[in-house]
């Protein structure tokens, strides 16, 4: 039987840290769905077809990942495309106690879905789609220089399409 996962969120925008995730996930599974989520409760700076041309120039290398855009419960779209495997990326202790929750309550939901666990790798702990919002809102991105250090944050392809989007 093929393993189906999905790693869902709402990528705004896609970073390194996302990424490292996806590699990671998509050796594991036969098959990764990175889905794009919206949550009413959020105001996002990208629109859902610029996050979307984001993570599909960062994933184009891998063969067995798939990119989509979703609304509802994550569990709905996983039963959909046949998914056992819920993938999250855990940086510290309170992303521990925050997934942990949600994974009980998918579980309820969807009693077939397990949730894997990739811990980040150090080197992207500190990277997150908050910080690369604050870099932006600031400018980061209108100098050579700064697309420069904005690299260490996303991946390099998705530079142009996030400082002419912003």
């Amino acid at each position: 039987m093929k393993k189906v996962a999905v790693f869902a969120g709402s990528f705004d925008p896609f970073t390194l840290g996302h990424l490292d995730i996806v590699k990671r996930a998509s050796a594991l599974f036969d098959e990764l769905w990175v889905v794009i989520f919206e949550n009413a409760s959020k105001k996002y700076m990208l629109d859902e077809g610029t996050r979307m041309q984001l993570i599909q120039k960062a994933v184009k290398g891998l063969k067995n990942v798939k990119v989509d855009c979703a609304a509802g419960l994550t569990v709905d779209y996983m039963k959909m495309v046949k998914a056992k495997y819920l993938v999250r990326g855990i940086r510290g202790a309170a992303d521990v106690d925050y997934e942990q929750s949600i994974a009980w309550n998918n579980k309820v939901l969807y009693p077939e879905c397990e949730t894997v666990f990739l811990s980040s790798s150090p080197e992207h702990l500190s990277v997150s789609s908050t910080v690369v919002r604050e870099l932006l809102k600031v400018g980061i991105g209108k100098t050579k220089q700064g697309c420069a250090k904005l690299a260490k944050f996303v991946p390099a392809e998705v530079i142009p399409l996030l400082t002419t989007n912003h």
